[in-house]
């Protein structure tokens, strides 16, 4: 792969960021200031970013300076003028995120129906509002996250657990703030873009309660420790469902998603004069078989002119997951590419970005990698076997071997994937 296909390849990468950058979605999206104050809360890997376009709009249209804080992950922290800004851990939360969920609950607490709370909601939220609920502790949280981590399952399975299993996700944060009026600005990062999924649905209602929840754990044999189970058994109630008064008056907004962003990545393609396709912007299922799917796809494409003409850019979205077998270093991104990498070796002419769009894929700090017909003989030649480094969930060692390591930095927003295939 040339450095002028790198070159090309990444610049549809931020076309697709810059599509959910937090500036542009938040534009003609603020509420009407209320009467009383402005609590302006959040959590996310883009939470910072957001607050501070935030803050800076509000301002801008005449409104008085709003209050709050928002959590994000360590490294992501961006300044603000008023709201105060918190860094926790992610993926498994820990103290700081617990303190910070706390403080927030604090500026939630004696609202009246005249102020306002505006809940900036990004990807990540979940692990960096860590309040377990009474009965459990910051430990098991931290042991329930590990164990969902490494099962593979769905998102959208993992959420349903965590909701039940907090004080503050599946809509419990909106119930803290009551009477107040809850304006919810969510980025997807979420299959399907269902705001009730995203960060968990801390401002959410939660429609289908524990019964969603066994049913998740009992489909995907999720190792839940006995603990979180007797809890689930015994709690004394669900997460509020959409009936519950206090959501009637609040608002709901997703303003930036994946749909949008492989739109935008495209768009930039088709003014190039390359011709896109977007298979989805919800893909969900194991890395690496979605990978071999997607390289039968592009082997087609290039070899016989079906299901699309080349040249043409296949793009895709949404999130893929990783079990977990080997402690090796990696993400989803990047394990998606290594056996896309192994189904094309050889192949001429099929090139390929897969990358996170906040910019940290998985353990380390790149966003993901490149990969092309040679990238798989560039790792042998540099003494790594990509079929062992994919058994031991090991494709960052494989593709920084191959120099083919994507790493922008932390791009400020997260809407998950974003993967690029080019049939030339």
């Amino acid at each position: 792969m040339t450095p002028d296909d790198r070159a090309f390849l990444a610049s549809l990468f931020r076309a697709a960021v810059a599509a959910a950058d937090p500036a542009r979605a938040l534009e003609g999206q603020l509420p009407e200031a209320p009467r009383g104050r402005t609590v302006v809360i959040g959590a996310g890997k883009g939470a910072a970013q957001l607050a501070q376009a935030f803050e800076e709009a509000w301002e801008k249209a005449g409104n008085p300076a709003p209050e709050g804080l928002v959590v994000t992950r360590y490294g992501y922290a961006a300044p603000c003028r008023h709201l105060e800004v918190l860094e926790a851990a992610h993926p498994v939360p820990d103290a700081a995120g617990e303190a910070a969920t706390a403080r927030i609950l604090d500026l939630l607490s004696g609202l009246t129906e005249d102020d306002l709370v505006v809940a900036l909601i990004t990807g990540g939220g979940s692990a960096l509002l860590a309040a377990p609920p009474e009965g459990l502790s910051l430990e098991d949280e931290q042991a329930l996250n590990t164990a969902l981590l490494s099962s593979g399952a769905p998102i959208s399975a993992m959420n349903a657990i965590r909701k039940q299993v907090s004080a503050v996700k599946g809509g419990r944060l909106a119930a803290a703030a009551a009477p107040a009026r809850v304006v919810s600005l969510i980025v997807s990062d979420v299959p399907g873009d269902d705001p009730a999924q995203v960060a968990s649905g801390p401002t959410v209602p939660c429609p289908k309660g524990r019964a969603e929840a066994m049913a998740a754990i009992a489909a995907h044999d999720i190792p839940i420790p006995q603990r979180i189970l007797d809890f689930l058994r015994d709690a004394p109630e669900d997460a509020p469902d959409p009936d519950t008064p206090f959501f009637a008056g609040n608002d709901v907004r997703v303003i930036a998603s994946a749909a949008r962003s492989l739109e935008a990545a495209a768009a930039l393609a088709e003014e190039r004069g390359l011709p896109a396709v977007i298979l989805s912007d919800a893909m969900e299922g194991e890395a690496r078989e979605v990978a071999r799917v997607q390289a039968a796809i592009a082997r087609e494409v290039r070899l016989k002119d079906r299901p699309f003409r080349a040249p043409v850019l296949i793009l895709s979205g949404g999130e893929t997951t990783v079990t977990l077998r080997h402690k090796g270093r990696g993400g989803r991104n990047t394990e998606f590419l290594l056996s896309l990498a192994m189904e094309i070796d050889g192949q001429e002419g099929i090139l390929a970005l897969a990358a996170d769009t906040d910019g940290v894929d998985g353990s380390e700090d790149n966003a993901g990698a490149f990969a092309d017909g040679e990238t798989a003989a560039a790792m042998r030649a540099a003494g790594v076997d990509p079929a062992a480094a994919l058994a031991g969930n090991d494709a960052f060692t494989a593709f920084e071997a191959a120099g083919s390591i994507f790493a922008p930095g932390p791009t400020g927003t997260n809407v998950n994937d974003f993967r690029a295939i080019w049939v030339q």
